[in-house]
């Protein structure tokens, strides 16, 4: 649909932008991103016909642009340029309506019943219409800037031009608006180029993306790609991390802040509050955790840890809210807690402390087999909650990628199920070795200080002394077990 060929393009003889191609597709969400003064502005400018270009060339629907008569260039072509502050004292329904001025014919340029609907229409679709009657520059500048969204609509154009248009917006607005274009370019057909300084909704919204640096063309492709980590830290010069969505599959940068002095801590068995009703850990400041607890289950930042005992024939149908609810009686944040539950006495928890060059873990246990099952069998009967049995925690002073957090675990039931099945320990309703409880829990929080440990597996110098060290407490956690119920 818009063939950019090769163009150069600034202001009087400089030039900002050199030698940029590329092609919009029909019904494409593209975006336009880059540094300060990588020329995003310009680019939509000479792509608007607003400035003139150097060289090169640029067509819309195989046509230059230079071919379109002003008034048939407006049919095609809707711009939003960034807000500013002259607003002539029109009123909303007033600067909406100017939107229709290239649809309209004559001297007179009569105001017809069908613009009127488009125009009620569209400021219906921006959440201005409460304003109609009321002076533009009596609105806040997200609201101005919905007002001139509306303009734009009302044009019915094919290509929408948007710059920056998310600026003054709130969160809500801004999600209101990119979901509206978004779907406007799927179901309608519309073509919505836009610069973007958020990458994170430019990641989230486009198809395709442009990434400009110095007034040439960076890259040109999908945003996964362009959004790369290295990439992104050497052109914006600062450290990012990338992730993916966790509901959609579209990258999400996240700005790492400089660490402040004095952060180097060490999770150390002193740290540890061992009592009959629980066993807790408050860590000096959060740890990055990936766990299966009760609460603070899955990926996140926790500062508390909480392995709390409970009585064999606890049962309850909302066991998460009865954990968050202890949690909140007892004077911990649930939202900043990983919380688990064990019929195990604490007392017969096992503690190991290891250190290895440049990083050492803590490991603590507790393990029974009351509920042993063997997690092969698929002829076990349905799944019955009952409180966790054995529930490991290791903490690590170092580093962690990703991809190290998930080896541990690895690593973790690995260790597990060999101390288990080493004392030949049975799933009482299949008869076989059993591979764990029913649900067991396990946590791996990490300082992220100090040392990168890029991989946990079991032949890693991490995996190494997690290993040796889960199966070390297993095994003394299962003799405090059986002791205890030889002498019961």
């Amino acid at each position: 649909m818009i063939d950019v060929i090769q163009v150069s393009g600034g202001y009087s003889n400089h030039s900002i932008l050199k030698d940029i191609s590329f092609k919009v597709k029909k019904g494409e969400l593209f975006g336009i991103i880059g540094p300060n003064g990588s020329g995003k502005t310009t680019l939509l400018k000479l792509i608007s016909g607003t400035l003139p270009l150097q060289s090169g060339e640029i067509k819309l629907n195989d046509w230059s642009i230079t071919a379109y008569s002003t008034k048939e260039f407006a049919k095609l072509v809707a711009v939003l340029p960034q807000l500013t502050q002259q607003t002539f004292g029109y009123t909303v329904k007033e600067t909406v309506s100017l939107g229709r001025y290239a649809h309209q014919s004559g001297w007179f340029h009569t105001f017809s019943e069908e613009d009127e609907k488009i125009v009620q229409e569209a400021m219906e679709m921006t959440g201005v219409k409460e304003f109609e009657n009321d002076p533009i520059d009596r609105l806040s500048g997200g609201e101005r800037q919905r007002v001139f969204l509306a303009q734009a609509l009302a044009q019915k154009p094919e290509i929408l031009i948007l710059d920056e248009p998310t600026n003054h917006l709130d969160l809500s607005y801004q999600k209101e608006l990119l979901d509206l274009l978004k779907s406007w370019t799927k179901e309608k057909g519309l073509t919505v180029i836009s610069v973007f300084h958020d990458l994170n909704l430019a990641g989230l919204y486009c198809d395709q993306l442009l990434l400009l640096h110095k007034g040439k063309m960076e890259i040109h492709h999908h945003p996964d790609e362009v959004l790369k980590k290295e990439r992104i830290q050497a052109i914006y010069r600062t450290e990012i991390e990338k992730y993916p969505h966790p509901k959609v599959p579209k990258p999400q940068m996240m700005l790492v802040p400089e660490r402040l002095n004095g952060q180097d801590f060490v999770i150390h068995d002193g740290l540890l509050d061992i009592s009959k009703e629980r066993i807790t850990l408050k860590a000096p400041i959060p740890l990055r955790s990936m766990s299966s607890g009760v609460t603070g289950a899955g990926i996140g930042w926790y500062q508390t840890f909480v392995n709390r005992h409970v009585e064999k024939d606890y049962h309850y149908p909302d066991f998460k809210r009865e954990m968050t609810e202890y949690l909140k009686n007892n004077r911990f944040d649930p939202s900043g807690t990983v919380g688990m539950m064990t019929a195990v006495q604490l007392k017969d928890v096992s503690v190991k402390f290891l250190e290895e060059e440049g990083f050492s873990v803590l490991i603590v246990v507790t393990a029974g087999v009351r509920n042993a099952v063997d997690a092969t069998n698929e002829n076990r009967p349905a799944f019955i909650p009952s409180p966790g049995t054995i529930n490991i925690w290791v903490f690590v002073n170092g580093e962690l990628t990703e991809e190290a957090f998930i080896q541990c675990i690895m690593t973790v039931t690995e260790a597990k199920v060999k101390a288990i099945q080493e004392r030949k320990i049975i799933d009482p309703e299949t008869g076989t070795l059993a591979t764990g409880t029913s649900t067991d829990s396990i946590l791996i929080a990490a300082t992220q200080t100090g040392t990168l440990l890029p991989f946990g597996g079991s032949i890693t110098p991490l995996g190494k002394l997690v290993g040796n060290g889960v199966y070390y407490c297993m095994n003394q956690a299962l003799t405090h077990y059986f002791n205890r119920n030889q002498n019961n």
